[in-house]
């Protein structure tokens, strides 16, 4: 994991690298001097366990991962207020720091889980885990789970949830999925926000972002939108009405759906310095 990013151990993973912990040593009694692929076992485990329960509970965990200030909570604000008498919805919050985001989603009447990472720049599946403590899962439908703001490291560590949605606002470049592959090949669907700002920032061209999408060799969908505007949300309120008929399918075969994720990711993660 990222040496510099702080996010090479967290609160939720902490425990098998301390002492007595199941990775703390080498297997030639050695302290590991590398922990990333041990970890990265340990949070693949904790991510079925949690899949399991929303599976159990018939809930559809949509992860939503960007770079800060692309508008992932006024988007959850704007689906709420929409889609809030047609499903039960509930959200993961994660920030390094306050419960602003959790606060803004609890005013508008919806049950919201605060993590607070410290200096850990992605949510882990320990840290929803904990999380899932605080949520009545037999009173949601749609768990939405906000990840922290960062376009490198949430890609690379599974969380439990069925699919990956990937936003890249317009005040952003459109070559952002040129520039973070990662994050960008990981995502299910990916939205291009902030869509009324296009006429004052023309240079950034939604076609272009679809097409540097599409040399990754994604056939994610794509839909240009903005939650302030309205403009475009129906379409973005239709994919969740199809994910979550497909998850009720999925519940009734006893069958689960896996979000979209890049084998190499944590390799890449390894060296990458957000």
């Amino acid at each position: 994991m990222c040496d510099t990013c702080g996010c090479n151990v967290t609160d939720g993973n902490r425990h098998p690298v301390e002492a007595g912990g199941r990775h703390a040593t080498t297997e030639s009694g050695r302290e590991a001097v590398s922990v990333l692929q041990n970890l990265l076992t340990e949070n693949d485990h904790e991510a079925a366990h949690n899949r399991e329960h929303f599976d159990r509970h018939g809930v559809l965990a949509i992860n939503l991962m960007s770079s800060p200030g692309s508008g992932k909570t006024a988007l959850l604000e704007a689906t709420i207020e929409r889609l809030g008498r047609e499903f039960r919805i509930g959200v993961i919050e994660g920030d390094l720091e306050t419960e602003n985001d959790a606060a803004r989603i609890r005013d508008k009447g919806v049950p919201a889980v605060q993590i607070t990472t410290g200096t850990a720049c992605h949510l882990d599946a320990h840290m929803v885990h904990s999380a899932l403590h605080g949520m009545a899962l037999d009173e949601i439908d749609i768990l939405f789970i906000e990840n922290v703001g960062n376009l490198v490291c949430p890609a690379s560590f599974d969380l439990g949830q069925h699919r990956n949605v990937t936003l890249l606002s317009v005040t952003e470049s459109d070559d952002k999925p040129a520039k973070y592959p990662v994050m960008f090949r990981a995502a299910d669907l990916m939205l291009v926000t902030k869509s009324d700002l296009l006429a004052v920032l023309d240079d950034f061209d939604p076609a272009r972002a679809e097409h540097y999408l599409r040399q990754l060799a994604s056939g994610a969908p794509t839909l240009t939108l903005s939650a302030r505007s309205g403009d475009n949300l129906e379409s973005w309120f239709d994919w969740l009405r199809h994910e979550a008929v497909a998850q009720e399918e999925r519940v009734a075969k006893g069958e689960t759906g896996r979000p979209s994720a890049q084998p190499e990711g944590a390799q890449l993660h390894a060296h990458a310095h957000p």
